[in-house]
């Protein structure tokens, strides 16, 4: 009545090993290391590998251990100090040939690592680093829509040779045309209502000229709104990698809000400046006549074109440039920086995509022996002091990096010249490579985390769940007496097995995890004293002790069912619905939740079953 078959013990047994074997790494702590991460365009991993230990070696510095991969090196060391200071020499030595960041390295032994068994992630709140929530300016992300709508405009007039006296964005709201006669207005509403069928158009008179209105439906609009949000979440994503931050989070927060954190970052700066940087690129033909630009900053550009100032001061002070833009960098798939091999000057080398590199080369074929301007386009926040007070704004910048002769019809692949140092050009490539954000973020709320709190947090939250597994488990050893050491040992397994677990999943433990999982270790026991008390039960009422260990576990099953399964389906709304604390909660409750099942009626069971089931018992301790 009271035995289990072999399998049953041998499926336990596995669980046990595999638990123990899966949760062993959080013993072994994180040693302080730095992470080298070569740029695309530089030498091989290993190369950055040998010249990171010479260097290291004539700094005196002694690494612990040196683990390499396809795509980066990490050398671990005995100390912040030697961590430091190694990174210091090796951004010195390295330059901008590879990203060098501070990381904390688990220090798994190689066995271990072997079978896969990793450390669980600490979150931001557990190991320091920094905390960004960004708003998305959405009417941004619409409005730059429309401004390609009035670029296209003009290109399909043109084409067609139909006369128009201007084509403007109007109020952030819709593209206005302008035309003088009626006929060209009508030719056009043919024209563009066949290219663009998802605008809606409209016809008015006005000011004694024909007026032709586009304007997003609604539908329309919020796609737009909601595609900033995902892009802009895949663009912050691609260049948090590029900073070679490990463990990062991500997420979206609301209809137009995003949160980043950055576990372990130091160089909260660094970081903020290029996670916050709006920057793109237009390529637009030079106005001859206009070239070298004499006139002053004051003096308002020519008619039909627009003048913007050069970084490079060869240029003169400003170029003047056609109003229309050849190509944006919305087609651009790839960036790298490299030196030209004949000039020894930094270029970035640009890859288009297959529309792209199609316009550029109509573009560039009509206008060979010309000159094309670069136009390096770039928002960002910037804070200063004003009357004592504290006052963040953006700022955007237009500026030409390159000004060029076109020598033949350029496709999917060129190269821009002309930057001022191998630093501008490898930012330039960093944020071209890693995409430009749809539409601008403002960073609305920023927190920094330090590594003595995380660790105050680590420390506390430790202590609450040892003093809670104590509690419990003394109340138990009192109250069953050797059938609660076994409910004590079932929750010490069950403790394993939500670390292990957690493990597995490479998941983020978070201090609202921790509370989660302090408050499995309460309701663990939950369904031992279910059944310890129906087994009591059954005694009183005569029943011999193999019937009552029979019964107590057989009737006691609904029960427990029923509440654990309510338990966790209040999780998982949880999980769904919430955001990252919460989250983390829910993940931590859930496991828990089926941990304790597990170990409860299957772990327990086979530790009566194993005592008292082969022998003839009179009494039962409990």
């Amino acid at each position: 009545m009271n035995r289990y078959p072999l399998w049953k013990y041998l499926l336990l047994l596995v669980a046990i090993v595999g638990g123990v074997l899966y949760a062993l790494p959080n013993l072994f702590g994180q040693d302080p290391a730095v992470q080298i991460t070569p740029a695309r365009d530089a030498v091989s991993v290993s190369a950055i590998e040998r010249r990171a230990q010479a260097a290291l070696e004539d700094e005196g510095v002694d690494p612990l251990a040196v683990d390499r991969n396809e795509e980066r090196v990490l050398i671990r060391f005995t100390s912040q100090e030697d961590q430091v200071q190694a990174a210091d020499r090796l951004r010195t030595e390295l330059g901008r040939e590879a990203t060098v960041a501070l990381n904390l390295a688990p220090a798994t032994p190689e066995w271990l690592r072997s079978i896969n068994a990793r450390p669980m992630f600490l979150g931001l709140d557990l190991r320091g680093g920094v905390h960004f929530l960004m708003e998305v300016d959405l009417e941004a992300a619409v409005t730059q829509s429309l401004e390609r709508y009035q670029t296209d405009f003009r290109r399909v007039l043109r084409n067609e040779r139909i006369r128009y006296s201007a084509i403007e964005v109007e109020d952030n709201q819709r593209v206005v045309a302008r035309f003088r006669e009626a006929a060209d207005r009508e030719q056009a509403v043919g024209l563009l209502r066949e290219e663009f069928r998802n605008l809606n158009l409209e016809q008015e008179e006005r000011d004694s000229q024909y007026w032709l209105i586009a304007e997003l439906p609604e539908e329309e609009r919020q796609e737009i709104q909601d595609f900033a949000v995902e892009q802009n979440i895949t663009t912050l994503r691609n260049r948090v990698n590029e900073l070679g931050v490990a463990e990062p989070v991500i997420q979206q927060q609301g209809a137009n809000r995003i949160v980043v954190q950055l576990p372990g970052v130091q160089d909260t700066a660094r970081a903020k400046d290029i996670i916050g940087t709006t920057a793109t690129l237009e390529f637009r033909m030079v106005d001859e006549d206009h070239y070298p630009y004499r006139g002053g900053a004051e003096e308002p550009a020519p008619p039909g074109t627009v003048k913007y100032p050069a970084r490079n001061p060869r240029y003169g002070d400003y170029v003047v440039m056609e109003r229309e833009v050849m190509l944006t960098g919305e087609y651009i798939v790839d960036a790298s920086s490299s030196i030209d091999q004949e000039t020894g000057q930094p270029q970035v080398d640009i890859r288009l995509s297959s529309a792209g590199g199609d316009i550029f080369s109509r573009a560039t074929r009509e206008n060979v022996g010309e000159r094309m301007a670069v136009v390096f386009i770039e928002s960002r926040q910037e804070t200063r002091e004003v009357d004592g007070e504290t006052v963040t704004e953006r700022v955007r910048s237009q500026e030409v990096i390159n000004v060029a002769t076109i020598q033949e019809p350029l496709s999917t692949r060129f190269r821009i010249t002309g930057l001022e140092s191998t630093e501008a050009a490898r930012d330039l490539a960093l944020l071209l490579r890693a995409g430009s954000l749809a539409a601008p973020v403002d960073i609305v709320e920023e927190r920094t985390v330090g590594p003595s709190m995380g660790q105050e947090n680590i420390d506390r939250g430790f202590m609450a769940v040892v003093i809670g597994f104590v509690l419990v488990v003394l109340f138990m050893a009192a109250y069953y007496r050797v059938f609660g050491l076994i409910a004590n040992m079932a929750l010490l397994l069950n403790l394993v097995f939500i670390v292990a677990i957690l493990s597995l999943m490479q998941a983020t433990l978070t201090l609202p995890g921790i509370a989660g999982i302090v408050l499995t270790v309460g309701m663990a026991v939950d369904a031992n004293v279910l059944i310890f008390q129906r087994i009591r039960e059954e005694i009183r009422a005569g029943q011999s002790p193999q019937n009552a260990i029979h019964s107590g576990y057989a009737k006691a099953f609904s029960t427990i069912a029923d509440a654990n399964i309510t338990t966790l389906i209040a999780a998982l709304v949880l999980f769904l619905f919430g955001t990252g604390p919460v989250q983390g909660f829910a993940v931590t409750l859930s496991i828990g939740i089926l941990t304790s099942m597990f170990t409860a009626i299957l772990g327990t069971r086979a530790v009566v079953n194993l005592i008292y089931g082969r022998r003839r018992v009179s009494r039962l301790p409990i």
